[in-house]
């Protein structure tokens, strides 16, 4: 081995010096370099779509164009969110898109599933904070439902929601629609079809339902929560394919 010069000693310090440091952020590095953080607030994805005024559309939309072979199927989003979920997986399977009017307090709780019905395609409205009978409240009240929902909608997403739909009715008094503009929605979206699946009759009765009042333009209520419904849903989008009827979000059926 030849001999070690000073310079060399020192080139060795400085090695060392440095693996030590190196060595430190490793052990200490979630202290001294946090990694950045992945929350997925409104931030971290573009704002979701907001609504949108339909020129010579009447205040309350109760269903879309007939000469075009589109339905949208729009649904109650509040329950069990493994049920909300298998709605939405049976839906995008087949191809389809749906519409959710989401409760506030169910948002509460299962925040997540905002984000998850809007990166599937579908739409994401405002159908109040507490699901209670908004039509039949003071003034008051009435605005707190409305802007409670479009609140958490827009910390969740960015937006108020691309739909108000009222609570407990299938139209708003005239109040409620006078509240619901103030608020930000042009309109107020009820429905021609109603699957009165929340009465749980089971899925054949569900399937008849529907597919013996749908057509061209129709808007159909369903409720995210009944397994009737999930069990009734892919016969609905089977039959309503073979008639070519598109299943599409109420934007796609607007626009």
């Amino acid at each position: 081995m030849g001999r070690v010069t000073t310079t060399d000693r020192r080139a060795v310090l400085r090695a060392t010096a440095g693996l030590a440091f190196t060595a430190g952020c490793a052990t200490s590095g979630a202290v001294a370099h946090p990694a950045p953080s992945k929350s997925a607030g409104p931030s971290a994805k573009p704002p979701a779509p907001g609504p949108r005024r339909l020129p010579g559309r009447p205040a309350q939309l109760t269903h879309g164009p007939r000469a075009r072979p589109r339905v949208a199927l729009t649904f109650h989003g509040y329950g069990d969110p493994v049920t909300a979920t298998a709605l939405l997986r049976a839906a995008e399977e087949r191809g389809a898109h749906l519409t959710v009017l989401a409760v506030g307090t169910w948002l509460d709780e299962h925040p997540e599933l905002a984000r998850r019905i809007l990166d599937g395609g579908h739409d994401l409205g405002n159908h109040t904070l507490h699901h209670l009978g908004v039509n039949d409240m003071s003034e008051a009240d009435a605005l707190a439902e409305i802007e409670g929902c479009a609140d958490r909608l827009r910390r969740l997403t960015g937006s108020i929601g691309s739909w108000f739909r009222p609570s407990r009715a299938a139209r708003a008094s005239p109040l409620v629609e006078r509240l619901a503009r103030r608020v930000g929605y042009p309109h107020v979206l009820s429905y021609d079809v109603d699957s009165l699946d929340f009465t749980s009759p089971g899925a054949p009765a569900i399937t008849r339902k529907v597919l013996g009042e749908v057509r061209n333009g129709s808007v159909v209520s369903l409720h995210f929560g009944y397994a009737d419904t999930v069990a009734a849903l892919p016969a609905v989008l089977e039959e309503l394919d073979r008639r070519g009827l598109a299943a599409v979000t109420t934007t796609e059926l607007f626009s």
